[in-house]
């Protein structure tokens, strides 16, 4: 055990024999300095969308520190009786008996504040207690209440250098809010931490997210593939791809600022009913003719497409539609709207956009080439290609009506 950890089994013990609470507190600060301390803080929204910092902290320093380390507050008593007898349903029940004096000790020495203002924290309710290295710690969650803004300031002294206790406590915190994640370790040279970003790394963020999010969506890349195979002419990939961008581009949008919702219940099973039926269309035309399903579309009517040209353009707008519902529920926005947030959804969309071009400007022309040296192996190529696609959209399909992993 740690010689801090003795200090506050020894305080409790010697003020209780002799009530000499005073003269001890000194020794003892006087025994534990020196010795550091670290604290785990995390904010991040919680499923239903709510801020929530949550706190791990030395049980035995949480103590003495809310209670002022009298030994006739109650919350000393019971919290050092409980940590001396390792109890952690009593070390978590007298935080909780005594929660006003830990909420007001934690609000002064942990505070969150936006541009907008400082932020309302909720007050503690249920206590739970874990250990880190060998050391009794208390975690405590708490709902955070801020401002609208596009970053949030976390200011952290808790356990300082003059409370006597300890030295050099670090505050280690993680956080997954405003769209972005990381960590930062705040001490008493550095307190404060912004999750606020510059327009260019909010730009970048969402750009690279963007990206990400396409390159690591297999069932979006299935999508963009079975568009390729079943486009003859560098002109029917453009024109699907257009309108493809278009549609999805409509609903991200709306739906990622709340204007519209869909469950996902119905968005995911869409999406890959919507993989089978595009690959399938491609199987389709090359069962009824062969060869000649290369030429999908014949140069008549307007953009060189005809009536089968113009449906299939119909079908991908709005699968588009269901797609663009897809990525919006997969960015899980939380932000009110802004001239900011719009911006930052549209380089989101750009970041889409250039991972589907770069596989089409990969794909596409290894493909036209391969259609002009050997027709025949282009036709196998993709007509298995569409096979898989549709296999793979079906069993998603199926999996996800029936909520299977």
């Amino acid at each position: 055990m740690r010689a801090p950890r003795l200090r506050i089994i020894l305080l409790a013990a010697l003020a209780t024999l002799v009530g000499l609470a005073p003269p001890l507190l000194t020794a003892a600060s006087a025994q534990a300095h020196g010795f550091s301390s670290v604290v785990f803080a995390d904010l991040s929204r919680d499923e239903g969308g709510q801020t929530v910092a949550t706190l791990q902290l030395e049980y035995d320093l949480l103590v003495v520190s809310a209670a002022d380390a009298q030994k006739d507050d109650p919350l000393f008593r019971a919290g050092t009786a409980a940590f001396a007898d390792r109890d952690d349903d009593a070390m978590a029940a007298a935080l909780e008996e005594h929660r006003d004096a830990v909420a007001a000790y934690l609000d002064d020495h942990f505070t969150i504040r936006t541009g907008g203002g400082a932020c309302t924290i909720s007050p503690i309710g249920e206590v739970t207690m874990t250990v880190q290295e060998g050391v009794p710690y208390a975690v405590i969650a708490r709902a955070v209440d801020c401002p609208p803004t596009d970053g949030h300031v976390v200011r952290s002294t808790l356990f300082p250098d003059d409370e006597g206790f300890v030295s050099d406590t670090k505050t280690i915190l993680t956080y997954n809010i405003d769209l972005h994640e990381g960590s930062a370790a705040l001490d008493a040279s550095t307190p404060e931490f912004s999750t606020e970003q510059s327009t260019a790394e909010r730009f970048w963020e969402f750009f690279r997210l963007g990206a990400e999010h396409l390159l690591t969506g297999i069932d979006h890349i299935l999508f963009l593939l079975a568009l390729i195979a079943g486009s003859r002419k560098l002109r029917e990939i453009v024109l699907a791809a257009t309108v493809f961008t278009l549609a999805h581009s409509v609903t991200f949008i709306l739906a990622a600022t709340k204007v519209v919702s869909l469950p996902a219940i119905i968005i995911e099973p869409t999406i890959a009913l919507s993989i089978s039926i595009v690959a399938a269309w491609y199987l389709f035309r090359l069962w009824r003719d062969g060869d000649a399903a290369n030429e999908l579309t014949r140069d008549s009517g307007p953009l060189g497409l005809d009536r089968a040209g113009w449906l299939r353009l119909l079908v991908v707008f709005c699968f588009g539609l269901i797609h663009g519902l897809g990525f919006a529920s997969a960015l899980g926005i939380d932000e009110p709207w802004s001239w900011t947030l719009l911006w930052s959804l549209l380089v989101f969309n750009l970041g889409i956009e250039a991972v589907q071009i770069g596989l089409i400007a990969l794909t596409f022309p290894l493909l036209v080439l391969l259609r002009r040296r050997a027709p025949r192996l282009a036709m196998w190529a993709t007509g298995a290609l569409a096979v898989a696609v549709t296999l793979a959209g079906l069993i998603w399909f199926v999996q996800r009506i029936f909520g299977w992993e």
